[in-house]
């Protein structure tokens, strides 16, 4: 399959949702369409809508209780990617998604595919974007709004496991804050810190930031907590872990 293209991508995943409607929601985690779109959306780094405007384009297509863009023809670039797409069956249009969506496909499906086997339900694709690949895309699209945070510009160490997610520099000042994103489906819920996380927290006192991103539910919207260590107090939770292993003589 050659590359896609950003619209490419938005126009695959309108097809999806209009091709499997409730049933495809389900199979991805999602609770509903403005859900999906918000996760997708940011996940992807196109507006939310354009997902929803994409879907609405091949609902006349569908035996769904959607009319859609009825009263025009699909557009060429859109009936392109139907032609080649739509005979997908749920499963394999899922793998596709996944594949264009996830920034790291392999390691983002393999990690899923664990859970899933483990009985962890809240580890499935719209739970895993938006408790990172969609917060974080949130965070950098939005994290200048922040009175504080205007003047810097971020650098990823999300792969860096040095228990932040951005690193925020700016050339006048000679020190650095560190944000790590949460992601939250509703307007409220519990965010947790790794140990690691926490004593880094613990540190860097008042250069320390959590960005949530709440309510992807219904249209997302940010809150910063700055030295969250001090301001949250976060309850220490310590679990008793059966550990198991598999051994074999060799």
């Amino acid at each position: 399959m050659k590359k896609l293209t950003l619209r490419e991508k938005s126009i695959l995943a309108g097809l999806y949702l209009s091709k499997f409607d409730f049933e495809g929601l389900r199979y991805l985690g999602f609770d509903s369409y403005t859900e999906a779109f918000n996760v997708i959306g940011l996940a992807l780094g196109v507006q939310p809508a354009s997902v929803k405007n994409y879907r609405d384009e091949f609902d006349p297509l569908f035996p769904n209780k959607r009319k859609g863009w009825h009263k025009r023809g699909i557009r060429k670039y859109c009936k392109d990617i139907y032609d080649t797409f739509h005979a997908l069956n749920l499963e394999d249009f899922s793998l596709l998604l996944k594949d264009i969506i996830y920034k790291d496909h392999d390691l983002d499906v393999l990690m899923e595919e664990v859970a899933k086997s483990e009985g962890d339900k809240e580890n499935s694709f719209a739970k895993r974007l938006i408790t990172g690949q969609a917060a974080e895309q949130y965070f950098k699209d939005n994290f200048l709004r922040v009175d504080l945070f205007k003047g810097y510009c971020f650098e990823d160490t999300t792969k860096a496991g040095c228990g932040f997610d951005f690193k925020l520099v700016a050339k006048e000042k000679r020190y650095f804050f560190g944000v790590e994103v949460k992601g939250l489906n509703d307007q409220n819920g519990n965010i947790a810190l790794t140990n690691k996380e926490h004593a880094v927290a613990e540190l860097l006192k008042e250069r320390y930031f959590i960005f949530v991103v709440k309510n992807f539910r219904e249209k997302p919207h940010h809150q910063v907590y700055r030295d969250p260590i001090e301001t949250l107090k976060f309850n220490k939770i310590e679990n008793r872990v059966t550990q198991i292993s598999w051994s074999v003589a060799v």
